[in-house]
């Protein structure tokens, strides 16, 4: 870029499955019987560094739970935005916006977007499920704080979970013009027993054509969720 730093532009996606399980994971079989093989979920080494999310013993639980009742409780499911990190690594790719004054990342998921403040803009006035993001380099690297993050959002399919404590710090760095190194560290103590990290490289979408498609979720959703409400003919 004209000022020095990395040149980050361009349409980014994850090609892993963090977003079915963050932790190392066999395939098995999916949730909705009549899918058959195209349904199930695909196996993956884990993103987490060192392998385990420490949860507290209070929050296991919950991750058990969630787990159990992915199929209707999952945030996904529902078309809720994804949250940071999880809309680094959903199966749809991003798009980064890169100016000397303005940094600027959109989703193809759900028509996500995040402005990336780069002068500090104080404390998040309120949750949201994006969050907010404030930007700065340390040498090549972008580094993003996120806070003021909604507790409704998960990290993956199999329902791992924060609160409204959650805090992450994301690292972007470009090991080659194609592969972006992207790191993010979770801190929420009320879920987690220290900090943990996950760690992926992204991949720079190169064909002439590419990007994003609109993915407008909603009204795959409203079955799912207002489907119950639906009056029935007669009544």
């Amino acid at each position: 870029m004209p000022d020095g730093k990395p040149n980050l532009n361009g349409i980014w996606q994850a090609m892993n499955t963090a977003n079915w399980d963050l932790q190392e994971h066999a395939a098995r079989p999916g949730l909705v019987v009549a899918l058959g093989a195209e349904g199930a979920e695909p196996g993956g080494p884990g993103v987490v560094v060192g392998g385990e999310i420490p949860y507290l013993p209070s929050a296991r639980q919950k991750k058990k739970e969630n787990f159990d009742h992915r199929l209707t409780a999952d945030p996904e499911i529902k078309c809720y935005l994804p949250g940071v990190p999880r809309a680094t690594y959903m199966p749809y790719p991003f798009q980064i916006l890169q100016s000397e004054k303005a940094l600027f990342f959109a989703y193809e998921y759900d028509g996500a977007v995040r402005n990336i403040y780069l002068k500090d803009p104080g404390p998040a006035p309120t949750d949201s499920w994006m969050g907010q993001s404030y930007g700065h380099w340390e040498g090549d690297t972008l580094v993003i704080d996120v806070t003021g993050l909604d507790e409704r959002t998960w990290f993956d399919r199999a329902g791992d979970f924060h609160s409204d404590a959650l805090h992450v710090i994301e690292r972007y760095t470009l090991r080659s013009p194609d592969i972006l190194e992207y790191e993010a560290t979770i801190e929420d103590p009320k879920v987690f027993s220290r900090p943990w990290k996950i760690e992926m490289p992204l991949n720079r979408h190169v064909e002439k054509d590419a990007r994003l498609m609109e993915f407008k979720c909603v009204e795959f959703a409203e079955d799912l969720m207002y489907g119950k409400f639906d009056k029935k003919p007669g009544k």
